[in-house]
């Protein structure tokens, strides 16, 4: 019985997370935020691409904006997550947020914006795709999808969409006619369509799929990676040119600096990052070429630009 009420509360979650099906929709008044407390000090949105479902999202990077809040001197940041891909973008493309955390595609869309590039968070060799299927589902080779669903957090999701797709074309795949993709809005419900039977398999990457398997064992026990895409590069951390400059350098430093203290190595851990490296905006022209190959090939990545 136990186990009954557990499979109703990840259905719950799926339901809860299936509004994002519809990444065309911009997020408008619903906003979440861990709000700062009133005083006088500057307030600076950090706003996170939808890696998890919002109060998952806020529960793991507020430990993030908390170290970096007990560093910073005449700044402070409040973490910022959104309903969808789609959302996220919505306010990229307004350069609401002061920082952000996107992925590669979003950060094209961000450096178009006045945003620029001061660190890439995670080991480039973490960014891969990766397919989670049940293990009972059957699916042993790519071939074996046609005519099934393939679930994606989203279109713009560059390690768990687009370089899936790219590598079931590579496998021979028509991802627009041999399969059914369902864009369902964040990591967790990719992983849960599959789990729960939705998708025959889940596109998702590295850290939710770790992050999965510590927070449902019992669920996780029943699923496996089956595939993954060779890896590309990973997500950054960007600053919006309107944020003053010593503000920019200390959250940059903190970031860098987080692998040599053990706070920060804690941190880390909990982020399922190995740590922030140096980047730039050049660091990301590789990712212009992928999608330049990627849309000649397979299918047009629409960002959502308002």
């Amino acid at each position: 019985m136990p186990n009954f009420f557990r499979a109703l509360t990840i259905a719950a979650a799926v339901l809860t997370l299936l509004p994002g099906c519809s990444p065309g929709e911009p997020e408008r008044a619903l906003t979440y935020s861990q709000q700062a407390r009133e005083g006088t000090v500057p307030v600076y949105r950090f706003a996170v691409h939808p890696l998890h479902s919002p109060h998952k999202l806020l529960q793991t990077y507020q430990p993030l904006i908390d170290y970096l809040n007990a560093h910073l001197i005449n700044a402070h940041l409040e973490v910022e997550a959104s309903k969808d891909y789609g959302a996220f973008e919505a306010k990229v493309s307004a350069s609401e947020p002061a920082f952000l955390l996107p992925n590669p595609v979003q950060t094209l869309l961000a450096r178009q914006k006045g945003y620029e590039v001061v660190a890439m968070a995670g080991d480039a060799s973490d960014f891969k795709g990766i397919f989670i299927v049940r293990k009972d589902s059957g699916i042993r080779q790519p071939q074996d999808l046609k005519g099934k669903t393939v679930s994606y957090p989203s279109p713009t999701a560059l390690a768990a969409a687009i370089m899936p797709q790219y590598y079931l074309h590579q496998q021979g795949i028509d991802v627009q006619r041999d399969v059914k993709n369902a864009y369902v809005g964040s990591q967790e419900s990719s992983i849960l369509n599959a789990y729960l039977g939705t998708s025959a398999a889940a596109a998702t990457w590295p850290p939710p799929w770790r992050m999965f398997q510590k927070d449902n064992p019992a669920e996780a026990a029943q699923m496996m990676q089956i595939w993954e895409t060779p890896p590309l590069i990973n997500n950054s951390v960007m600053a919006h040119a309107s944020v003053p400059l010593p503000v920019r350098q200390q959250v940059k430093a903190l970031l860098l600096g987080l692998k040599k203290v053990p706070e920060g190595v804690a941190i880390l851990e909990h982020l399922e990052t190995a740590a922030f490296y140096p980047a730039d905006n050049q660091s990301y022209d590789v990712v212009q070429q992928y999608l330049q190959t990627f849309e000649q090939t397979v299918r047009p990545v629409q960002l959502q630009l308002h």
